[in-house]
């Protein structure tokens, strides 16, 4: 990939989980209603190839969310993500309580997009942003800026790196 630095591919390396904010990462932010209130949500096609590659090659994905949606559960499901938390008031508690036992900070990647996911961003060994981000006070704690945008490839990115280091 063009652009990633060798600090980058390092910490690509180790990577063994691979953890998503929803909205403005897996989406691109839109929260769509209906007339009679069902909320549904965009997701991009190439994002979920991307995912199913990284599983291929023994990677975990996860999903955790400061919204509810029951369109997270399904796509979830389609792709194979068992671990979900929704509604996170705290996103890095509910990965402690999730994953610390069994992944080092090291081997963690975490995309998020917003200043609610900027301590599990300071967290993890590999933090990533979307270019939409709101940057208010997490750019400076990031890694790597994805080309696209968040619901349009942004993960599909996060996905390549990744494979494309760890295969070489």
């Amino acid at each position: 990939m063009k652009n990633i630095d060798y600090k980058i591919n390092e910490k690509a390396k180790k990577i063994k989980l691979l953890v998503l904010d929803v909205d403005g990462v897996l989406t691109d932010g839109g929260i769509y209603m209906s007339d009679d209130g069902v909320e549904s949500k965009k997701f991009f096609a190439q994002d979920g190839h991307g995912i199913k590659m990284i599983q291929s090659i023994g990677l975990e994905v996860a999903i955790i969310s400061g919204r509810e949606s029951e369109a997270v559960n399904h796509r979830a499901k389609e792709l194979g993500i068992k671990k979900i938390v929704q509604n996170s008031k705290n996103k890095l508690n509910d990965f402690i309580k999730l994953f610390e036992k069994k992944y080092d900070k090291k081997e963690v990647c975490f995309v998020g997009d917003d200043i609610v996911d900027l301590a599990l961003l300071k967290y993890a060994g590999l933090s990533i942003t979307v270019p939409n981000a709101n940057l208010n006070g997490i750019d400076e704690y990031v890694d790597w800026v994805t080309p696209r945008v968040g619901g349009s490839g942004a993960v599909r990115d996060v996905c390549d790196l990744i494979y494309n280091i760890q295969k070489s």
